[in-house]
């Protein structure tokens, strides 16, 4: 009884039985996420939330609210435990699959951005990478390059038979950012090429990215800045009143 109520305490804390930090860090990370993306869904088959920026000075310093808050979809079924910063599912509620119309809950890194015309968005502190004819996300869980950003030209022989082509007739990739679901220690099947991009509308959800308004999409890529390691934390209300102090959310309010 001991050791589980030892292993479930480190769970909760999410410190990982090896001494793993706190995945937003503190006094043992020296380099600290210092930018907060923060969606909250009223339950797991919410279809739609809002999001809303912070920022902080240091590990130990409050977060605090960047502009207002602004709207967002979500997957089509809602949200699902995903693979990122906060290891697997923390609890009761469906695990993100590929192609379950899931966004993935959870917290997770922020990789590049990408942009069909970089100067669109102006000096940017975020990676950014061209949207062209050529470039896909490889959605094809038997490919050596599944959850991957890559332009096709550059790769070779090509092993997947299913990718996501970035420039969509529609607009929705003309502006974004990768999310960093899945991307350590890959493994197939579990949800790939999930980003923050453009909507097609309020109330349209996604495939299982987070996607919201073009002007709002812009602001984003405007103001993340990879040298602060920003980080998208997404939950059911319910799970993120429970894992907030562990996260070090204690002042972010959605």
């Amino acid at each position: 009884m001991k050791r589980l109520l030892a292993l479930a305490a480190c769970a909760a804390l999410l410190c990982g039985c090896a001494g793993r930090p706190l995945p937003l860090g503190g006094a043992d990370l020296t380099d600290p996420s210092r930018q907060l993306l923060l969606v909250v869904a009223e339950d797991w088959q919410y279809t739609e939330a809002r999001m809303q920026r912070f920022e902080r000075s240091g590990p130990d310093g409050d977060w605090k609210p960047v502009g207002t808050s602004f709207a967002v979809n979500l997957g089509r079924n809602g949200l699902g435990w995903g693979r990122g910063l906060h290891g697997l599912a923390l609890g009761a509620g469906p695990v993100k699959r590929e192609g379950d119309g899931r966004a993935p809950a959870g917290l997770f890194a922020l990789g590049q951005g990408f942009a069909r015309d970089p100067g669109e968005v102006g000096p940017a502190t975020l990676p950014l990478v061209r949207v062209d004819e050529g470039l896909v996300c490889v959605d094809d869980s038997h490919s050596r390059l599944y959850n991957q950003l890559v332009e096709s030209a550059a790769v070779g022989e090509r092993d997947w038979n299913s990718a996501e082509v970035m420039s969509r007739p529609d607009g929705q990739y003309r502006l974004g950012v990768f999310v960093r679901h899945n991307a350590e220690s890959v493994q197939p099947g579990d949800g790939s090429c999930i980003f923050l991009h453009i909507w097609l509308g309020r109330g349209v959800a996604s495939s299982g990215c987070t996607n919201m308004d073009q002007a709002d999409m812009l602001l984003l890529l405007r103001w993340l800045d990879a040298s602060k390691h920003p980080v998208l934390a997404q939950l059911p209300r319910r799970d993120f009143e429970r894992l907030r102090i562990a996260w070090r959310l204690e002042q972010a309010r959605p």
